[in-house]
């Protein structure tokens, strides 16, 4: 992704951030969000994504990482994916957050941490929040069809451990 200049600015990011953030809030307020088994780890969508736009950004990410982080933050803005938002809610964002730890751990593991802390925004630290992910993503990926690729690589990554 070369053109940057076709990200949205950071007024139009932040914005997005704040909305999806209060969204996620009220839905977690509800009955329906209480029960959710995977609501502590629904707070990290916005979180996830923006340090994927911002990580996007940084000079001192290469071209090829660049290239795996706009296809993560393509996969949480298209409408169609494995488990679409459309039809699942909130809950439809599982699979993004396990591909976006998934490349953030990838990106961990050839630049080094520093490269995407310095634009984590969450309330916990970083890499407890992959760490806490990680936990959940073999839980999370057995709801995917088992033919699809985000689950071959993530059980791959699971074995590999």
């Amino acid at each position: 992704m070369d053109n940057l200049e076709k990200l949205p600015d950071e007024q139009e990011q932040q914005d997005f951030y704040q909305k999806l953030r209060k969204k996620l809030v009220a839905f977690l307020g509800s009955k329906k969000g209480k029960s959710n088994k995977f609501t502590p780890y629904l707070m990290f969508v916005p979180d996830l994504f923006h340090l994927l736009v911002k990580t996007l950004t940084d000079a001192g990410v290469d071209k090829k990482s660049r290239t795996l982080i706009g296809a993560s933050i393509a996969y949480f803005i298209l409408p169609l994916d494995l488990m679409p938002e459309g039809l699942l809610g909130f809950g439809g964002y599982l699979d993004d957050i396990v591909l976006a730890t998934f490349v953030v751990n990838t990106i961990i593991n050839k630049l080094g941490p520093d490269v995407v802390e310095k634009h984590w925004t969450g309330d916990d630290k970083l890499l407890h929040v992959l760490q806490k992910v990680a936990e959940v993503s073999d839980e999370v990926v057995s709801k995917i069809p088992v033919k699809s690729p985000i689950a071959q690589i993530v059980k791959q990554e699971s074995k590999d451990k």
